[in-house]
């Protein structure tokens, strides 16, 4: 099965097959040619003058003195650093304590933290897995440190969505720290083709290198069940090459392991350009042989429909972590540092 093959389960929900292809085939081209994963190049990453900074930064100033008081904390407090897959940062929702300005900027950061072809579904996502809050006004948003400083970022959870905007403050941290993502398209529990789901894509694109693997590789790959979700803990870094789970990067020929490098240009398809180069290129490091360290893995447990298309699968270095929990929904965990 080639790109051209896979199909785009929510084409029928506002986004044309053209443009999924397009979209995809843009990161597949540009993790190929390696412009975004040059060693030594200065590393690209979002800066307090990116859209969504600024604007973060104007929401900042916006706020009351009540406002502060309840969603504004110290950049070091440790909910900066919390992620989960249902959650809310305060028990403030942006919908009862911002005003109507205050909501719209709070929506325009959130979509610009989006690159422009996915950024729409990915609102449309938050809006029908939050519907039962109020949709995307019923997540909660706080910032941490003061803008003009150095250290803030913006953060807004909710079900099935922690994103954050830092400017690059949190440095050698990908997406400003560990985020999440993920969707319950129709109901919780969901069909063997994930239908309507708009992450599913990313894991047709990971089973496409399992099917490139032989018998022998597939040995190594396939294991019995995937991590648990324990909040901040299913991010934990492993901080080593060895013991990781799954087949080794040095175990894979090169056109497979191009192929991974692909896959990882995909999955960050969604977000805006600035966080998905730095990502790429933390994961490649210094030196560009960052991949080479990473390994990947699938899970035969969890199999929706017993079909061979796995579910769950992630892939782990060092110092990163990337984990697809495709069943009974999707659910995917992140965190990328140097």
């Amino acid at each position: 099965m080639f790109l051209h093959d896979v199909p785009c389960p929510d084409c029928d929900g506002g986004l044309s097959r053209r443009v999924f292809l397009k979209t995809t085939l843009g990161g597949l081209a540009a993790a190929s040619a390696g412009g975004i994963l040059i060693p030594g190049r200065a590393q690209a990453a979002p800066t307090m003058h990116s859209a969504s900074e600024t604007l973060a930064a104007t929401l900042y100033k916006s706020l009351g003195q009540e406002q502060r008081n309840a969603i504004c904390f110290p950049f070091d407090h440790p909910l900066r650093s919390k992620v989960d897959n249902n959650w809310h940062i305060v028990d403030k929702s942006v919908a009862a304590f911002l005003n109507k300005d205050q909501q719209q900027m709070v929506r325009e950061i959130f979509t610009g933290l989006h690159s422009p072809e996915y950024a729409e579904r990915v609102m449309k996502q938050v809006e029908h897995d939050n519907e039962e809050d109020g949709g995307f006004g019923g997540g909660a948003v706080a910032l941490f440190g003061e803008p003009g400083s150095g250290k803030f970022e913006f953060v807004y959870t909710g079900r099935h969505v922690t994103r954050r905007c830092d400017g690059d403050s949190v440095q050698g941290s990908a997406f400003g720290g560990p985020i999440f993502y993920g969707h319950a398209a129709q109901g919780f529990n969901e069909k063997p083709d994930h239908p309507g789901n708009i992450y599913w894509y990313q894991a047709l694109r990971a089973n496409h290198v399992f099917q490139m693997m032989d018998e022998k590789q597939r040995e190594q790959a396939l294991l019995g069940t995937g991590r648990e979700e324990q909040s901040t803990a299913t991010v934990k870094l492993a901080g080593r090459d060895d013991g990781l789970a799954g087949i080794a990067m040095t175990d894979l020929s090169a056109d497979q392991k191009d192929e991974v490098r692909k896959v990882m240009a995909d999955v960050l398809a969604p977000f805006r350009k600035e966080d998905s180069d730095a990502a790429l290129q933390l994961i490649a490091g210094p030196d560009g042989k960052g991949f080479d360290h990473l390994h990947l893995s699938f899970y035969k447990n969890q199999d929706i429909g017993n079909d061979g298309v796995w579910d769950v699968w992630q892939i782990e270095g060092p110092n990163m972590i990337w984990y697809f929990r495709g069943k009974p929904h999707v659910h995917v965990w992140v965190n990328v540092k140097a």
